[in-house]
């Protein structure tokens, strides 16, 4: 472990479950040190261990790291006894495994044993902090974190609550690792259910709109992957406007609103159909099933 409270360039990071998530985290912490100079790279792990489920799972996993990150650097691991090696050699555990598998993996006495003083970061929905503490019994510290799909594609959105006795150097690595993959923000823990809602399933939410914009297209004579282009690339023009101004959404859409213009012929129809409140009860009813997933 590094002597420096801010170089963790001789860090081993451990994913257990390393499914989608897991592989878009290694793969923007790699690509992250491979295009950052020596002093940017000391503020990320150097070493990471992944375990799966079966044996076919490592395999492909293996396959997908020599392509993508290049031999041998990532460790695969699977079968009995992995997760409790991979917690003894890691400095920080990022916990990826479905939110109903949490408790039989840390529950496990020679996993609670390796966990001992180091950090846990878990991205299962539903699952909380005092959960954690209890499964680990309080042997680890607990950071959970709730990214999304666009992670991916390095335009991901993180939130991230830890532990009132987490060391501030294992936040630090945290928000570190998550915002290579896009934007990451600290928040309490009584906002990770409506985050779960809005940003871990809004890409979803999202992508309906999208359909739906290109659908219209579509009915208006537009080719269907000229309709998804247009509606794609002026729904991320408006997102990009938001985040890089700072204006308020209302602000943007005023700006293209004319008087007696198409735009607001159509933003009557968007209302005559309750879209506001449909799409706002979207996110209240998603974020009552995440608080349920962990159990709580």
């Amino acid at each position: 472990m590094s002597s420096m409270e801010d170089d963790f360039s001789d860090y081993t990071l451990g994913v257990v479950g390393c499914g989608t998530m897991g592989v878009a985290i290694l793969s923007g912490i790699h690509d992250h040190i491979a295009s950052s100079d020596s002093s940017k790279v000391k503020s990320l792990p150097s070493k990471f261990i992944a375990t799966v489920a079966s044996e076919e799972s490592a395999k492909s996993l293996v396959q997908t790291f020599d392509k993508d990150l290049g031999a041998g650097a990532v460790d695969v691991a699977w079968g009995n006894g992995s997760n409790v090696d991979l917690a003894r050699k890691a400095d920080m555990i990022l916990l990826c495994c479905k939110p109903q598998v949490a408790s039989v993996i840390l529950t496990d006495p020679a996993m609670q044993e390796a966990l001992s003083g180091k950090c846990v970061v878990s991205i299962c929905a539903g699952v909380t902090i005092r959960q954690l503490l209890e499964f680990t019994v309080q042997h680890a510290y607990i950071i959970r974190a709730m990214p999304n799909t666009p992670c991916r594609i390095r335009e991901g959105m993180t939130v991230i609550s830890p532990s009132y006795n987490t060391p501030k150097h294992f936040v630090t690595l945290t928000q570190n690792i998550f915002s290579t993959l896009g934007r990451c923000r600290r928040l309490d823990e009584r906002h990770l259910d409506a985050v779960t809602a809005l940003s871990g399933s809004g890409p979803a939410f999202g992508c309906v709109v999208l359909e739906a914009f290109a659908d219209g297209g579509v009915m208006m004579g537009l080719p269907r992957d000229v309709a998804t282009e247009l509606a794609a690339q002026s729904l991320q023009g408006a997102a990009r406007m938001v985040l890089e101004t700072k204006q308020h959404p209302a602000a943007i859409k005023d700006g293209v609103t004319t008087p007696g213009g198409c735009t607001i012929a159509g933003l009557l129809t968007m209302e005559d159909g309750k879209i506001r409140s449909t799409l706002a009860r979207t996110i209240q009813e998603a974020a009552k099933v995440a608080k349920s997933l962990g159990g709580s």
